[in-house]
């Protein structure tokens, strides 16, 4: 048994390299500008991820809030970042400054009744993490439980100390040669 092969009229070759280069002279007739880098909400994004997913590269936004953010805007989530217009671009932008006026969930939101102004909020960036350093620093402040863990550089989430969190401070018994040499300085 073998494997007769037939052999194809020279025309038919010549046809089919002439085809070849057409569909070849198209692909280089059609470079489109593209930007592999995408600035949104003041933070720079991989242009060739997928738009949910490079959303999730601005902190603040994770996977089901940049779902909701695509679908708020009327945009696929799974289109490239680098294929859309500049006027989606901003509509982005917009719906993640303020994510309640375009029918989002309160409940997706990262600052549900916010401390100081009880509105529900959705903070991005620089302003989390102000936001966050702020919140910290009044726990240090008031004296609870959770500001003095902060100010002691220890566990505040009810985390085990006698294993972990070793490095830095020391916890709990201090060896003999550890006191000695403490003592001698």
């Amino acid at each position: 048994m073998g494997v007769t092969r037939v052999k194809i009229p020279e025309e038919e070759e010549k046809k089919k390299k002439e085809k070849k280069k057409k569909e070849e002279k198209i692909k280089i007739a059609r470079p489109k500008k593209t930007k592999s880098i995408v600035r949104v909400a003041g933070t720079d994004l991989d242009g060739e991820k997928q738009a949910w997913i490079a959303l999730k590269g601005i902190k603040g936004i994770g996977f089901t809030m940049s779902k909701a953010v695509c679908k708020a805007a009327g945009i696929d989530p799974k289109v490239k970042l680098k294929e859309l217009s500049e006027a989606q671009i901003e509509k982005l932008e917009e719906i993640i400054k303020d994510p309640a006026k375009f029918g989002i969930p309160s409940f997706l939101f990262n600052r549900r009744k916010d401390w100081e102004t009880g509105k529900d909020l959705h903070l991005t960036s620089s302003e989390l993490e102000i936001q966050t350093k702020f919140d910290i620093q009044r726990m240090i402040d008031i004296k609870c439980y959770k500001g003095i863990r902060h100010m002691l550089g220890l566990p505040v989430r009810g985390q085990r100390t006698r294993s972990s969190f070793r490095k830095g401070r020391t916890v709990g018994v201090i060896r003999r040669k550890e006191r000695a040499k403490m003592e001698k300085k």
